[in-house]
């Protein structure tokens, strides 16, 4: 099929649909009957983003959303796309200092909160980074930590001091003529960023992907185009939108094909299950724990998933056998895509079409209009097929850049435009990609980036720590899972549980590591560099004279 890059941007995709097809569902929460058309949600995106300009959103305004996947998490993503504002996506399971860095980092005009998930009081937080907003105006916060920080939005319809809520917002909208409106929409190019998300860099601190419109509304489409989307489909979405697998490869897949997009608020096998089989859905995503909890489920065989005919398994190894489950159990044509956040996400993609085995072994055929290269690490040239290099990529899909932080663009983007994934791969004949390895130290657990170094630099200030080294260790589960390996100070004594409950509260619980292992030195190379696959190995070891069974 002959392609072309669309230049719409995400409001004007909105508006295609909600003229095209305006009585069409697009968006369903069906554990509660909450439906809205493509005309209803065009209308609501429109009255909140003159709520947004009410309070001195415009075009560059960074606009946090920390939310899981709630009714107005889209609408906020799209009022903020119509009058180019950027939204800044905040991961849901970030603790105090994560959420503290983040806002700052950003220069965060905007935070955008619910209540919280079941061990993180957002709201108490928020008080606890802005203690003005307990005794200024609506609007009027003046924080001496976070000058650039205007304003707080609860989602929802609870008042909190200080903080407005979805309700005050659309009602200040109405005060907005549509004449602001549609000039602010006039301001807004393709090219400009749309969506900020936060990625851990190799140095441990974590940098704000810039990525526009172009970036993400093209991705999306042929994420969908490699499973023969049409504006038939309906996609179950229980994957969090934070992340690039939630609000690029499902969000803006729908928004490209005009289909509508079937909403879990916080992941759960049953109400997915219910979901898909109450609303005949046709394809469904998740990491591989997502797929097996749903398999696993007491009243699985309950329903009926036989409307199901594609999906994506992606963030972590997919294991053939549980690929083959969900075929046959599923009645789904399970594709991959690889990709990272800084490639917005995706650069390959197995299709529909291609064999049982091409689609568990291989992460697909390079994008179009994205060209991929495996390269030598050590002397930059293309390596032939069968050869192992660097995944590298060059294209529409290759973000902006990091936020203010042009050294660390450098160091990933080279002077060919190649956008440099610190992944190992290799090629075959066919064109296909196997992702043999890591240039770089990430942890990968059950899709989830950690990047040692920022946990390592926070265990760092635990009393008692000499020198700390974190590495992944095997998980069946998780595929890997965070392992801290400490040298202790002469003298000092700790526990692995004293470990874990200095960072409960403090970093988020999936960084937290689940072994700990006391050690007297790193296994090193000759030129005295830590070689971080060798503790790997040592983990496995330790766990079998330690007699702690790996799960």
């Amino acid at each position: 099929m002959k392609y072309e890059l669309s230049t719409r941007t995400l409001g004007q995709w909105v508006e295609y649909w909600a003229e095209q097809t305006p009585d069409k569902d697009y968006i369903v929460y069906a554990d509660r009957g909450l439906r809205f058309t493509w005309k209803q949600f065009d209308e609501r995106v429109n009255h909140l983003a003159k709520g947004m300009l009410a309070i001195g959103i415009e075009k560059g305004t960074h606009v946090g959303l920390w939310a899981t996947n709630v009714p107005d998490w889209l609408t906020f993503l799209y009022a903020c796309a119509r009058i180019g504002a950027v939204c800044v996506t905040v991961n849901t399971n970030y603790k105090q200092n994560e959420l503290e860095y983040l806002c700052e980092n950003s220069d965060m005009h905007t935070l955008c909160i619910i209540d919280g998930t079941w061990d993180c009081d957002y709201v108490d937080m928020t008080y606890k980074m802005l203690p003005e907003l307990k005794t200024c105006q609506r609007g009027k916060l003046q924080s001496e930590r976070f000058p650039k920080m205007k304003n707080v939005i609860y989602i929802g319809q609870e008042k909190h001091r200080g903080m407005y809520n979805t309700a005050e917002i659309l009602l200040l909208g109405s005060s907005i003529a549509d004449e602001k409106l549609n000039e602010a929409k006039k301001q807004v190019n393709c090219h400009d960023v749309v969506n900020m998300q936060y990625t851990s860099g190799t140095t441990g601190f974590p940098k704000g992907v810039m990525l526009t419109h172009y970036n993400i509304a093209n991705d999306g489409f042929f994420t969908g185009e490699h499973m023969k989307f049409t504006s038939d489909d309906k996609l179950c979405v229980c994957v969090p939108l934070f992340h690039c697998f939630g609000v690029v490869l499902a969000t803006m897949n729908c928004l490209t094909h005009g289909c509508t997009q079937v909403m879990v608020e916080k992941f759960d096998p049953l109400v997915v299950l219910a979901s898909v089989h109450q609303e005949r859905c046709t394809a469904l995503y998740g990491v591989p724990t997502m797929f097996i909890a749903e398999l696993n489920h007491p009243m699985f065989n309950m329903f009926d998933l036989t409307c199901l005919r594609t999906g994506i398994m992606a963030g972590s190894l997919c294991p053939v056998e549980l690929m083959r489950q969900v075929s046959d159990k599923m009645h789904m044509t399970i594709t991959s895509v690889y990709g990272l956040t800084e490639t917005s996400p995706g650069m390959t993609q197995t299709t529909i079409e291609d064999s049982f085995e091409k689609r568990c072994t291989t992460v697909g055929r390079d994008y179009p209009f994205v060209e991929v290269q495996v390269i030598d690490p050590e002397t930059g040239e293309i390596c032939p097929p069968g050869v192992q290099g660097e995944m590298c990529c060059r294209g529409f899909n290759v973000m902006k850049g990091y936020y203010n932080n042009p050294q660390a663009t450098a160091e990933i983007i080279d002077k060919n435009g190649f956008l440099h994934s610190g992944d190992l791969g290799v090629k075959d004949e066919d064109g296909y990609y196997r992702i043999t390895g890591r240039i770089k130290d990430m942890i990968i657990r059950g899709g989830e980036n950690i990047y040692p170094r920022e946990i390592e630099e926070f265990l760092y200030h635990l009393e008692g720590v000499s020198d700390v080294q974190v590495a992944a260790v095997p998980s069946k589960k998780y595929g890997e899972e965070v392992g801290a390996f400490i040298i202790l100070k002469e003298g000092a004594t700790l526990e692995a549980e004293d470990v874990k409950d200095f960072c409960k509260g403090k970093i988020a619980r999936y960084k937290i590591p689940k072994y700990v292992f006391f050690v007297d030195s790193f296994p090193l190379t000759g030129s005295g560099k830590i070689q971080k696959y060798k503790l790997k190995e040592l983990s496995l070891k330790l766990c079998k004279e330690q007699g702690i069974e790996v799960i």
